[in-house]
């Protein structure tokens, strides 16, 4: 198996089984090969599997090639998958109009192994690249977290998916006690490690697919978790703040403790059109404060009066 693709899966498709046995023939040994001899199977594969690459015969009986492709392009969720038309037309009308379509490539049949293993290989290379520049464009890229702007725009389209439905939605913000001290005592490399430290026990605790867990600022951090009552959101939040006790990361200078600790935030709220986001994160952020107030290295709370 060549490592650099395992796990990368090619969709063929094709009415005739010969040209699916050679296609599988070149791919198998480096990719996860699905196969469907007609649109229709097609479409359907494509629905629960999401191919990185599709191999797709122009001229097929019910819907042909032209029509697959142009499915797939006008829905979301299939709009970036690269598509290679494989056919027996040679003619450049043909080919326009599958460009035109937006496939990413055209290979003329009869089928050449080294070419449309070369085509394919660079289709998954440029489709790499694309996420990982998608991926850069949303990470805190020193903690692996989502960054802010991400966190925004996640809870703002949340809380009116929610809102909707009039469903519930928590929001946990939480502040590294005394960091500033801790930076300037034991230098900026061992706050980074810190702060990453910190990251990935908030990432573990908030670990559901819905869940989101972002970096707020300097050391601060933020969770969103949808349709999750106060009770479940603050058991995650004493989760968070007991796992980062455990980490045992010295802190000579804090005036709580001799190790890294945090106070913590929790909010949650049934979500309303007629009320904002920024309302349940100026919650969040009060109740933080108090956690500040109190003591620090504690959990406080708020609900505005729903537990669900």
């Amino acid at each position: 198996m060549n490592e650099p693709h395992k796990h990368r899966r090619i969709l063929i498709v094709d009415d005739e089984t010969r040209n699916i046995e050679l296609l599988a023939t070149i791919f198998e040994d480096e990719y996860d090969v699905l196969f469907a001899t007609n649109g229709e199977k097609a479409l359907e594969l494509v629905k629960r599997f999401i191919p990185d690459v599709i191999l797709l015969d122009v001229m097929m009986p019910d819907l042909n090639g032209f029509d697959v492709c142009s499915h797939l392009k006008s829905e979301q969720f299939t709009a970036d998958i690269p598509i290679i038309f494989i056919t027996g037309l040679g003619d450049t009308k043909a080919e326009a109009i599958g460009l035109e379509l937006g496939a990413a490539d055209y290979v003329t049949k009869p089928i050449s192994p080294a070419i449309v293993k070369l085509r394919v290989n660079n289709q998954i290379e440029l489709k790499q690249a694309r996420e990982l520049l998608s991926r850069r464009a949303i990470m805190d890229t020193l903690t692996g977290l989502f960054n802010r702007q991400y966190f925004d725009d996640v809870l703002s389209r949340e809380y009116a998916r929610q809102s909707r439905t009039r469903g519930g939605l928590s929001l946990i913000m939480l502040d590294i006690d005394f960091f500033k001290m801790f930076n300037d005592t034991y230098g900026r490399a061992a706050g980074d490690d810190c702060l990453c430290k910190v990251a990935r026990v908030i990432d573990a605790a908030a670990c559901r697919p819905a869940d989101i867990s972002a970096r707020y600022g300097e050391e601060a951090f933020v969770c969103i978790l949808p349709e999750t009552d106060y009770t479940g959101a603050f058991a995650v939040a004493e989760r968070i703040r007991r796992d980062i006790i455990t980490l045992s990361i010295t802190h000579s200078v804090s005036s709580i403790a001799n190790y890294v600790t945090v106070s913590v935030g929790v909010c949650t709220t049934r979500c309303s059109p007629d009320r904002s986001p920024l309302n349940l994160l100026a919650q969040a952020d009060e109740q933080l404060y108090a956690a500040k107030k109190a003591g620090r290295n504690r959990v406080m709370g708020s609900h505005s009066g729903f537990v669900f």
